[in-house]
């Protein structure tokens, strides 16, 4: 055993006259596996699955935005407020999750209005499903980018990231951090087994007859965890430093206690049950 991992991943998984990123193909892949699972989640349940059309839509133009507007007003708005023309170079880096996720909600709030017709948690109880499994596939394209890992530490899965990654991919010799805390992979496997739970919410509990458990139960897993870890993570930004608990703590505890209140108000209000597809069509497919 040693002492550390030196993490020596390229970011590019192919480096020629286009370069394509594991973080883009990863990204890729979760809405791909996404918008499987939903479709098999809307004829499990006899929905409309030209539905899901309008959802990818809404969910992936939301989420980009949600994400880039988020860490330039949480993270940054010193430097964009002067410069807002740079908001729209997200090719840069810079994406937040918090932001994301509330650009998603604004985006099914549009959505239920003007597609289902349905509640806004109708949606959200499956939508959140594969959410937390592209969740983790982002937090593990984090990792091949060298990005968002914390505290130095001795434990022996510490791991040594590429400091200078622009110039390294460029050529040069790299300069590695100290051993740090992988949190990129703690955020993942938690996200991962948050998944595990809520397919067995819907497949085996039909936890979707009871409106906002399976969201309610999303918000918890997703953002105390991401609260937890966030005290082992190096800060984003250079204020946070002053600040007894940083912006992603602060910005998750809403989420946590919206969380909490949906699982409470779920449970105290009878099923309303689910007219499923026939045993025999879910075989044939």
């Amino acid at each position: 055993m040693t002492d550390f991992i030196t993490w020596t991943a390229s970011p590019a998984l192919y480096d020629g006259f286009i370069q394509i990123r594991w973080y883009g193909l990863f990204f890729a892949i979760g809405f791909i596996v996404g918008y499987s699972m939903m479709d098999r989640m809307f004829r499990h349940e006899q929905l409309n699955v030209k539905w899901l059309d309008s959802l990818f839509v809404y969910v992936v133009v939301a989420m980009v935005i949600g994400a880039r507007l988020g860490h330039c007003l949480f993270y940054e708005w010193d430097v964009y407020s002067q410069h807002p023309i740079e908001i729209l170079k997200i090719w840069k880096g810079g994406l937040a999750s918090h932001g994301g996720a509330i650009g998603i909600l604004i985006a099914i709030w549009i959505y239920s209005r003007r597609v289902t017709h349905r509640s806004m948690l109708f949606t959200l109880d499956r939508l959140v499903v594969p959410v937390a499994l592209v969740a983790a596939f982002i937090r593990t394209g984090n990792l091949m980018n060298h990005e968002i890992y914390g505290h130095e530490t001795s434990l022996p899965w510490g791991v040594r990231f590429v400091e200078n990654l622009p110039q390294w991919m460029a050529g040069a010799e790299p300069i590695f951090t100290a051993p740090s805390h992988p949190t990129q992979i703690y955020e993942a496997l938690c996200y991962l087994l948050l998944f595990g739970l809520l397919l067995y919410m819907y497949w085996r509990r039909n936890a979707e007859e009871r409106e906002g458990l399976i969201f309610g139960t999303f918000l918890i897993g997703t953002f105390l965890s991401r609260f937890l870890i966030e005290f082992i993570k190096n800060d984003q930004v250079a204020f946070e430093a002053s600040m007894t608990l940083n912006m992603g703590q602060w910005l998750s505890i809403p989420f946590v206690i919206a969380g909490v209140w949906l699982v409470v108000r779920a449970m105290q209000r009878p099923r309303v049950p689910i007219k499923y597809a026939p045993a025999k069509a879910k075989a044939k497919r």
